[in-house]
C-alpha cells in the first residue's frame, strides 16, 4: 500500500496535480517511513482517481472488538486475633504420707505459677499481634489519557501533529470539531506497545471554511480527553 501510495505521489507531483505542498509532505513521509494518516491517504486517493485514472477503492469496515468483562475478585478476610488453648494440668495425685502432702502442695505450687507465666507472656504475644497495624492497600490510578498538538494556531492547509498516551490496549479514535460541534476530521489510531500514539492531519477541506477555535478529542473506549486550537481559513 506504501509503494502504490509513494507512485501516485510521485506522479501527481510530475503532472503538477494537487497542492505541492501537501504532496511533497506525504512523498518524504512515504520515503522516511512515517506515519501517514487517513486523511492524507485519501486526499491522494481522490487525486489519483480523478487525474491518473485509478478505480475507486472499497474501504474495509472496521469491527470494534468488545472487550472481556473481568469478574471481581473477592479476597477473603484474615482473622488477625488468634485464639487462645488453654492447657488444663492433671490433677495432682494425693498420698497419704505428710511428707508426700508437702512434696505435693510445693509441686502444685512451681505448676500454677508455671502456668500463669506461660498464659501472661502468651496473652501478650496476642496483643502484640491484635495491635499490629495492617499495610494499608494503595489504589491504582486508572483513568490515564492525554492529547495534544504540536502548536496551539494553524492556518489552512497547514500539518497537524497529534499525539498522546492511553493506559488501555488496542486503538484509540481521534476527531477534530468546529466551534458549532461540526465533525471535520476523525481517524483510529493504533496504539503502541508503551500505550502512545501519534499521527498528521490536513488543516483544510469540507467543513474547514471558517476560522475560529477548533477542538481535538480522544476516545480509549474508557474515557474522553479533549484539547482546543485555534485556526485560521
Amino acid at each position: 500500500m506504501t509503494n502504490s501510495l509513494h507512485d501516485d505521489v510521485k506522479a501527481l507531483l510530475d503532472k503538477d496535480f494537487g497542492d505541492d505542498r501537501i504532496l511533497k509532505q506525504i512523498f518524504r513521509a512515504c520515503e522516511n517511513d512515517e506515519v501517514i494518516s487517513n486523511y492524507e491517504r485519501n486526499y491522494v486517493r481522490k487525486l489519483a482517481e480523478k487525474h491518473l485514472g485509478k478505480a475507486p477503492a472499497v474501504e474495509p469496515t472496521h469491527i470494534v472488538e468488545e472487550k472481556p468483562i473481568i469478574p471481581d475478585v473477592v479476597i477473603p478476610e484474615t482473622p488477625s486475633i488468634q485464639t487462645i488453648q488453654t492447657f488444663q494440668p492433671p490433677p495432682p495425685r494425693i498420698s497419704s504420707t505428710s511428707s508426700n502432702n508437702s512434696k505435693i502442695m510445693l509441686g502444685v505450687g512451681v505448676l500454677v505459677l508455671a502456668i500463669i507465666i506461660i498464659a501472661a507472656v502468651s496473652f501478650s504475644g496476642t496483643s502484640d499481634v491484635s495491635n499490629t497495624p495492617t499495610t494499608p492497600i494503595t489504589e491504582t490510578s486508572i483513568g490515564t489519557l492525554s492529547i495534544q498538538t504540536d502548536f496551539s494556531s494553524y492556518n489552512k492547509k497547514d500539518i497537524i501533529s497529534i499525539s498522546g498516551i492511553s493506559d488501555t490496549t488496542g486503538s484509540v479514535i481521534l476527531s477534530i470539531q468546529t466551534q458549532n460541534n461540526e465533525l471535520v476530521w476523525t481517524e483510529k489510531i493504533s496504539l503502541k506497545s508503551d500505550g502512545r500514539y501519534s499521527t498528521l492531519a490536513i488543516a483544510g477541506g469540507p467543513g474547514w471554511e471558517n476560522s475560529g477555535t477548533y477542538t481535538i478529542k480522544v476516545d480509549n473506549g474508557v474515557e474522553t480527553k479533549s484539547s482546543t486550537f485555534s485556526f485560521t481559513s
